[in-house]
């Protein structure tokens, strides 16, 4: 079965006959195409056209991480299961201001669900899930995108604020939410883990007609596909923010999993191993689907919350944002 390869050392990456080779100062590894469902390279690795033109014959996503671990970018093959009508219909959905808050909320709707339950399984948040209950229903009464906008920042601004009540450990703090650039552990984590399941998300839409710069949450702009930045908001709390607080409140991180550069606070190697470890054992994991009635895998629910967009782009079914039940 096909899976994610992650890369961490420097060296080169290249086809050789049917297989992926991986070139590191540890030798050499080849990997047959066939179990390759992406690529992510955390390292400093050399590659050419042909390999390229390799992944692109078999449909395997090709994902860049900078230094600091985080996503450069991506080498997507050309797309295939493309659709003129669906494109339509994407577009439409956005020029429409009705119809694109809508699904905006939608997303908004599917986050705010998975923080709330998250909230739940710690002492001490009756406060904070109050506040953020508030903006969820003030994004029920907006009319306008900026105000949904704003409730989303206001209700995230206070679920971050509880991670003090969340986290255990004392040396794990969190006064409020750093991205660009994050200078302290959990906002290292967390801007590390959102840039996985954006990835992730990304993949999933690949397999699909969905156009992924075309998006309704966040504004689609040059050089980013933004769907998946919609899309990934409704897991980014159940899958991410999951993993981060098994990691710290288990002791299965320590300081020592991260390194600090002026004012640049991000996972080394190390550091990113157990994450992503933590991160492809909640992607395999499997639950009974109350509507397909049988298991499917964390995987499995993006791709079905695509399939459930494009179903409600069509016109053939009411979008409603995915929300755990277990």
């Amino acid at each position: 079965m096909a899976r994610p390869y992650y890369i961490f050392s420097n060296g080169r990456l290249k086809r050789k006959e049917n297989t992926i080779r991986i070139e590191t100062q540890n030798g050499k590894k080849d990997i047959p195409v066939e179990e390759v469902a992406a690529i992510y390279v955390f390292g400093e690795m050399d590659l050419n056209s042909k390999l390229l033109n390799f992944l692109s014959q078999h449909e395997i996503p090709l994902h860049i991480y900078n230094y600091y671990g985080f996503y450069a970018g991506s080498y997507l093959p050309r797309e295939r299961n493309v659709s003129g009508e669906l494109l339509v219909r994407q577009v439409k959905h956005y020029l429409d201001k009705e119809k694109r808050l809508y699904l905006a909320f939608t997303f908004v709707e599917g986050a705010i669900f998975h923080i709330l339950r998250n909230l739940r399984s710690y002492h001490d948040t009756e406060g904070f899930k109050r506040k953020i209950e508030q903006e969820l229903n003030k994004a029920c009464e907006v009319k306008k995108l900026n105000e949904l906008m704003g409730c989303e920042g206001r209700a995230r601004s206070v679920y971050y604020q509880a991670f003090s009540n969340m986290l255990k450990p004392e040396e794990f703090v969190m006064e409020k939410r750093e991205r660009r650039p994050p200078t302290n552990p959990v906002n290292a984590l967390i801007s590390f883990g959102n840039s996985l399941i954006y990835t992730t998300v990304l993949s999933e839409i690949y397999k699909t007609p969905l156009n992924p710069t075309i998006s309704y949450l966040h504004e689609p702009r040059e050089r980013r596909y933004s769907l998946s930045l919609d899309i990934a908001e409704i897991f980014k709390p159940l899958m991410v923010d999951a993993i981060i607080l098994k990691l710290i409140n288990n002791n299965m991180l320590k300081l020592s999993d991260f390194d600090a550069d002026v004012n640049y606070c991000y996972l080394n190697e190390n550091g990113r191993r157990k994450f992503i470890t933590e991160y492809e054992k909640k992607l395999t994991t499997t639950i009974k689907h109350r509507k397909l009635k049988r298991k499917v895998s964390y995987r499995s629910l993006i791709r079905i919350e695509c399939y459930k967009l494009i179903k409600h782009l069509l016109g053939d079914d009411v979008y409603k944002p995915f929300k755990a039940w277990w």
